[in-house]
């Protein structure tokens, strides 16, 4: 893919192939000009250079198999400045509680102590957010890359609060339970920070007493919170989180009866979290794969309900996940369809509105549906 300085593209020009502001967000259709605004916006937010396959030229050109209306050049430059704007903002959200996590966690390496009011105030801007722009922070989500992350600890932990908070949020807790859930599910794995450090970012297989050792930490954590007199359900949820419904979890070996529900909650969200991510020993999964081996729920080791609840909020192909379509286009899942998620609602690349919007397809059972996710070089 080349890349384009910004400056000199020429005003209003179109490009033969989509554009994109990275290697994921897609800036600009073939069927969109580069106005003057969307240059302008993207200097504002420091990017420097787009990036495409195709070329600049002074007209848009369909190719022949192009289903595509004519559009409003200024609608369309206004449409692609609000998406970037979100988009912007929720990584800018991510960057900035990424920070946050890390000087808590640094803190903690070398002091025991909790401020719950301040943990308090960041989990109701958190919860606030999430509940705002829920559908952006998943789209940028689904591509935050944690293997280049020299903390995986910290990416772990933000990204889990966030889908704990969603679940919480679609299970309708109250404001009050939904802000002791996100404080649990940033805590969860705070007592990791007391073991040495090797142990979750060694490039080898852990030794069996390594890992004896690392089993150790939901109840480090949980002697932490309670050192620090915490609401009982959170530090328990700190001491449960790798409990399972069966019972086969640690380290008190729990059913599903005896744990409590924000337990159940970041079990769940950190399971899904944990198949996305790419680590020393493994490789990161789709979105989609991730539902499908939750769903699965092999053994019953997850509550039902939780389960349900992730895939009503994200999908079967989760929010921000590029997809083909059954009429060969492509796009990306922009929401949920509330009465199926099996079926979301899909951005369509390449099919401009008279508008100057991209067309937002609810996909059907009996129209057009999503036949697979894209691969990552299908993607680029």
């Amino acid at each position: 893919m080349k890349s384009f300085p910004i400056e000199g593209i020429p005003a209003s020009s179109y490009f033969t192939q989509a554009v994109y502001l990275d290697e994921h967000f897609v800036l600009a259709a073939p069927e969109t000009p580069i106005g003057p605004d969307l240059v302008k916006a993207v200097i504002e937010w420091e990017f420097n250079t787009v990036h495409s396959e195709g070329e600049p030229c002074e007209s848009y050109a369909p190719t022949p198999d192009t289903n595509t209306v004519p559009m409003d050049k200024q609608k369309l430059d206004r449409s692609s400045i609000i998406d970037l704007e979100k988009i912007q903002k929720a990584e800018r959200f991510y960057a900035t509680f990424q920070r946050y996590v890390e000087s808590l966690y640094s803190q903690l390496a070398f002091r025991s102590k909790l401020n719950y009011a301040e943990l308090t105030e960041q989990i109701k801007y958190v919860c606030n957010f999430v509940k705002e722009d829920r559908r952006y922070l998943m789209r940028v989500q689904q591509h935050m890359d944690p293997s280049k992350d020299k903390d995986y600890l910290i990416c772990h932990t933000v990204r889990s609060t966030v889908i704990a908070i969603i679940i919480g949020t679609y299970l309708k807790l109250p404001s009050h339970r939904l802000i002791e859930l996100g404080i649990a599910a940033l805590l969860h794995e705070i007592g990791m920070v007391k073991l040495p450090q090797d142990y979750f970012l060694i490039q080898r297989p852990l030794t069996e007493q390594e890992i004896k050792t690392l089993k150790t930490h939901p109840v480090i954590g949980y002697r932490l919170l309670k050192l620090c007199n915490f609401p009982l359900m959170v530090s328990l949820a700190v001491l449960e989180h790798h409990e399972r419904e069966n019972g086969t979890g640690y380290p008190q070996k729990l059913t599903g009866n005896k744990l409590n529900l924000y337990s159940k909650i970041i079990a769940v969200a950190c399971s899904y979290e944990a198949i996305l991510a790419k680590r020393p020993h493994k490789e990161a999964k789709d979105g989609y794969t991730g539902m499908l081996e939750l769903l699965k729920n092999e053994g019953k080791q997850y509550d039902d309900t939780v389960v349900r609840a992730l895939v009503y909020s994200l999908s079967i192909y989760p929010i921000g996940m590029y997809v083909l379509l059954s009429n060969d286009r492509k796009g990306q899942v922009v929401d949920v369809n509330p009465e199926n998620p099996r079926f979301p609602i899909v951005q369509v690349f390449g099919d401009v509105l008279p508008n100057g919007k991209n067309r937002i397809l609810d996909t059907s059972p009996d129209g057009i549906s999503i036949v697979r996710a894209l691969t990552p070089e299908e993607i680029s």
